[in-house]
C-alpha cells in the first residue's frame, strides 16, 4: 500500500485535501503497532502516552469498580480514535484502562508529535478539533442515554453507532457498554429476531 493511501491518510484527506508533504510529515510522527487480543496500550494509574487510531480490530475503553466490575466507555474498530484525553492532554494517572479486544493494528501519536503537526500544519488541528467536537457529541448523547432512555433504545443507538459491531462482540462487552446485564441483552436481542 502507498504511504499516500494509508488508512490514515484517507482518513484525513475525507475531511480535507492534504499536500504530500502533510502526507509525509503525518506518515512521519505516527508508529504503527500490532497489538494481541487481551493487550493492553493503557492501563490504569499510568499517563496516555498516545492519542491511537485504529487501522484495523477493535479496543475497548473502560474501569473497572470497586466491585471488581468492568464498565466499558467506548469501542474503538476501523478507523475510529482512542485516548484517554484527560490524562494524555492533562499528564495524569489515567482511571481508564485500553484493551484490545481483537488482534488489531494501530497508529499512534505522542503528544509532542501531535503538537508539531497543530503548530506546523493547520489542517491538523483543524481535523483533530473535528475527531474531538465529535467524541464530545458522542459522549453527551451517551450520558442523556443512559438517564432517559430504557435497554432496548440504548441497544437502537448502540446499532447505529457501531453497526460493524454488534456481530463481532460478546453480549457481556455490549452489555457492560449499555449499563445493562447480559441476560437482558439476550431477551432484547430475542425480542428484535421474532419481531
Amino acid at each position: 500500500m502507498s504511504k499516500e493511501t494509508t488508512p490514515l491518510v484517507e482518513y484525513f484527506k475525507s475531511y480535507i485535501p492534504l499536500s504530500k508533504k502533510e502526507i509525509e510529515v503525518l506518515n512521519e510522527r505516527f508508529v504503527e503497532r500490532r497489538i494481541k487480543r487481551k493487550q493492553f496500550i493503557l492501563m490504569e494509574n499510568e499517563i496516555c502516552q498516545y492519542y491511537t487510531f485504529v487501522v484495523s480490530g477493535c479496543l475497548k475503553m473502560y474501569n473497572i469498580d470497586g466491585n471488581g466490575e468492568e464498565h466499558n466507555l467506548q469501542f474503538a474498530a476501523e478507523n475510529d480514535w482512542i485516548v484517554d484525553i484527560d490524562s494524555f492532554h492533562n499528564k495524569k494517572p489515567s482511571h481508564l484502562y485500553i484493551s484490545a479486544l481483537e488482534t488489531s493494528t494501530v497508529l499512534q501519536i505522542e503528544k509532542n508529535d501531535l503538537v508539531y503537526l497543530y503548530t506546523y500544519y493547520p489542517k491538523f488541528d483543524r481535523n483533530f478539533r473535528v475527531i474531538i467536537e465529535q467524541k464530545f457529541i458522542e459522549l453527551q448523547n451517551r450520558v442523556l442515554q443512559n438517564i432517559s432512555v430504557t435497554g432496548e433504545e440504548k441497544y437502537e443507538f448502540f446499532l447505529k453507532h457501531y453497526p460493524q459491531l454488534s456481530n463481532r462482540l460478546p453480549n457481556t462487552q455490549i452489555a457492560s457498554y449499555l449499563g445493562i446485564t447480559p441476560q437482558f441483552l439476550s431477551k432484547i436481542r430475542q425480542r428484535r429476531i421474532k419481531n
